[in-house]
């Protein structure tokens, strides 16, 4: 299954990037630094999401319009008093077809299991609002991880590329760890 690929073979790479993240964290002491924190977040799921969005259909997602996206970050910032202005570069993978999209999206998509902790994280830091990204499915979103890992191990099923699909997900685990160099607030 192309999930248990994916997941073992993005090991070290998803351990760095959720590394780099804790340590910005835990470097928050107010809301501006959340918000610039947030702008890097937004920046590279938002450019991920507008590489992604040619392969990625509802034919090949079913329940993609109820998926969160970058619009939650964005709605968060300026909850929070900020603007989506003066974003980082973000850079993400190259995608030419639906299994390396969706294999961009399992990062995405897998960070959605660390909303929680990022949200315990934020509050010991004084952050008590913006965390609608971050709240992912609520209760529901193990159920919508799943029904996401289901179709990426059907698409899987399709190709024999997976090394191909592995090299995207551990570039768009890199390249998402790469933003956060760009804080300056938060150092």
């Amino acid at each position: 299954m192309l999930r248990e690929t994916l997941k073992e073979q993005t090991f070290p790479a998803h351990q760095k990037t959720e590394g780099t993240v804790i340590r910005k964290i835990k470097k928050i002491n107010n809301e501006a630094d959340y918000i610039e924190l947030l702008k890097c977040f937004y920046s590279y799921f938002n450019a991920v999401e507008k590489e992604i969005s040619p392969f990625i259909t509802s034919a090949i997602l079913p329940d993609l319009d109820k998926r969160r996206d970058a619009s939650y970050i964005k709605k968060d910032i300026e909850e929070l008093g900020g603007s989506i202005s003066d974003l980082p570069p973000a850079r993400v993978p190259t995608i030419t077809n639906s299994l390396e999209a969706l294999s961009a999206m399992y990062v995405l998509e897998g960070s959605l299991m660390g909303g929680p902790h990022i949200i315990k994280m934020l509050k010991k830091r004084g952050i008590e609002r913006g965390f609608s990204f971050f709240e992912g499915y609520g209760e529901n979103s193990k159920t919508m991880l799943n029904s996401f890992m289901d179709t990426l191990n059907k698409e899987g099923k399709k190709s024999t590329d997976t090394d191909k699909a592995v090299e995207v997900a551990n570039e768009t685990f890199s390249n998402f760890g790469n933003i956060f160099e760009s804080l300056s607030k938060v150092n």
